[in-house]
Order: structure tokens, then C-alpha cells, then sequence
């Protein structure tokens, strides 16, 4: 091998990073996963003679690699939800005990962000994701999206001001986590007037059960609480996680399979929006390996 041809093991240190960008660009962990593997395929090929920054270098890689893959999904979605959620990733809820736990909460992608990256442009949600999450700078974005220094800054802070007026405050993250902990509870007490109260009464919950299903979306404490208390059954499977870097819940069956993914948005010490994905064909992507 030659001095200037990078190594597996070289690109093996920076993989969750190109993952992490790619899956926040792409909104899909197999598509993630088929982006940082083109990546690799084109970093190897190429070498790095005259790279001074291997990380730079190889997420402006993947970052065109996912580019292109967003321009050929064609038209993106609409504001308006249309019943497909992103890939809801889940980690164990312990991790915001760990001593980095700053650096978890910074990772926060929730699921009210995906769904608004989703309804962005091709180039704004490339510029956006590099530069306001992963610091890359314009210089370098620019060349990738085909746009001039300028343009390319307009690209982000045109994301920039969809994403902050879509993406709803929330409380901190212990706040949320006893919030949620208390839903966990009701829900597996079947405790209806217990749920009813940790509820905003305008709360928003939306259910993507994958292709050809019917997804749906509910509205208001008392439905919302409803739901829940039919389904105690399958809460009693459920426990804490963090989804998106947020706390949430994930439900595992006995035979180990996932079931739902819930992620919430809790502001007032209520929980005002839940998204729950019950998508078969993805739920077996969403747990780390």
C-alpha cells in the first residue's frame, strides 16, 4: 500500500462520525450506512496525499456522496406531514450519567428536527447540517454544493430560520426525562387520569407504521391518553432510552423484537407532541449493535 492511500483502519476511527453526518443529512440509517460506505470506497481510491485534515477531508466526502443521494430521491417532502417519520435512533438512557454527558446532549437530533430537515432543499440542508452541526466551514461547502461563499451562507441561515421557527423549545433534559418516566408509568398502570395530566390538552401524536399502512395522527389529552391505556400491554415491554439524544421510550418484545419507538417533546413540564415509529422494516436498524 502507498504512503498516500488511506487505511481501513484510518477511516474505521472516523466512521461514526461520517455516520452521524450522513444519517442527519439523509434522515435514513441505511442510506447513512450506504453513504459512508461509498465514502470509504471513493476515499481509498483517491488518497490523501495533500490532506493536512483526514476528518475535514473525509465529511465533505460523505457530505457530497449524501448530497447526491438526496438530488436523486427527487421531489422532498412537503411541510405538512405526510406519515412518514425519519429513522428514530436509540441509545441507552444511562448514557446521561456518563461523564460526557454534555457532549450527548449536544448530539440531540429529535425527531421534530428530522421531520423539518426532511422539508428542506437538497443544498440548504447539506450547508446547514455542516456548518451549524458539524463546523465545517463555509470554504469548504461551497465547492461542494456548487455555490459561491456567499450563497452558500444564505443556503444555511435560510435552514437556519426554518428549522428554529419548526422546531419547538423544550424543557431540560432532566425535566423531560422525569416527565417521560412518569408517562412510562401511567401507561403501564393503564392510569388514564394519571396520563391526562402529564398531557398538554392541544398534545399531537403522530404514528407512521411504515408503506401501505395506515399511519395516522392523533389530537388532544384525552385521545392521546386513550391510546395509551389500550395499550398497556405492550407497555409493560417498554423502557427509558434516549431517542434522537433526547429521552423517549423503546419497546422490546419477549423474543426481542422492537416494537414502537417513541420520541417526545415536553415543554411546561407536559408532554406536547410524541412521534412513534411502528415501521417493521426499519425498527430492526434502530438499536445499537
Amino acid at each position: 500500500m502507498s504512503t498516500d492511500q488511506l487505511g481501513a483502519d484510518q477511516f474505521e476511527a472516523f466512521r461514526p462520525h461520517l455516520r452521524a453526518v450522513a444519517y442527519r443529512v439523509l434522515g435514513s440509517t441505511a442510506d447513512a450506512e450506504d453513504a459512508v460506505q461509498d465514502a470509504w470506497l471513493r476515499a481509498h481510491a483517491a488518497g490523501t496525499a495533500g490532506v493536512e485534515n483526514l476528518g475535514g477531508w473525509l465529511t465533505t466526502i460523505v457530505g457530497r456522496v449524501a448530497l447526491n443521494l438526496l438530488r436523486s430521491r427527487g421531489t422532498r417532502r412537503e411541510a405538512d406531514w405526510d406519515g412518514h417519520l425519519p429513522d428514530l435512533l436509540v441509545a441507552p438512557v444511562d448514557e446521561l450519567e456518563a461523564p460526557d454527558r454534555r457532549a450527548v446532549e449536544a448530539d440531540e437530533v429529535g425527531a421534530a428536527m428530522m421531520v423539518v430537515l426532511d422539508t428542506l432543499a437538497p443544498a440548504e440542508r447539506v450547508a446547514f447540517v455542516l456548518h451549524d452541526q458539524f463546523s465545517v466551514p463555509f470554504e469548504e461547502i461551497a465547492p461542494l454544493v456548487d455555490r459561491s461563499l456567499a450563497a452558500t451562507r444564505q443556503l444555511a441561515s435560510r435552514a437556519r430560520r426554518k428549522v428554529r421557527g419548526a422546531v419547538p423549545a423544550q424543557d431540560d433534559v432532566a425535566r423531560r426525562r422525569e416527565v417521560v418516566a412518569a408517562y412510562l408509568a401511567a401507561s403501564q398502570a393503564g392510569d388514564f387520569d394519571g396520563l391526562v395530566t402529564l398531557l398538554d390538552p392541544e398534545v399531537t401524536v403522530r404514528l407512521d407504521y411504515g408503506p401501505g399502512e395506515l399511519s395516522r395522527v392523533l389530537r388532544g389529552a384525552a385521545a392521546v391518553a386513550e391510546q395509551a391505556r389500550l395499550h398497556f400491554g405492550t407497555a409493560q415491554y417498554s423502557r427509558l432510552a434516549l431517542v434522537g439524544g433526547s429521552p423517549g421510550l423503546v419497546t422490546v418484545v419477549e423474543d426481542g423484537t422492537v416494537y414502537s419507538v417513541l420520541a417526545f417533546t415536553v415543554r411546561a413540564g407536559r408532554v406536547v407532541g410524541i412521534d412513534i415509529l411502528s415501521d417493521p422494516a426499519r425498527l430492526d436498524r434502530v438499536l445499537p449493535r
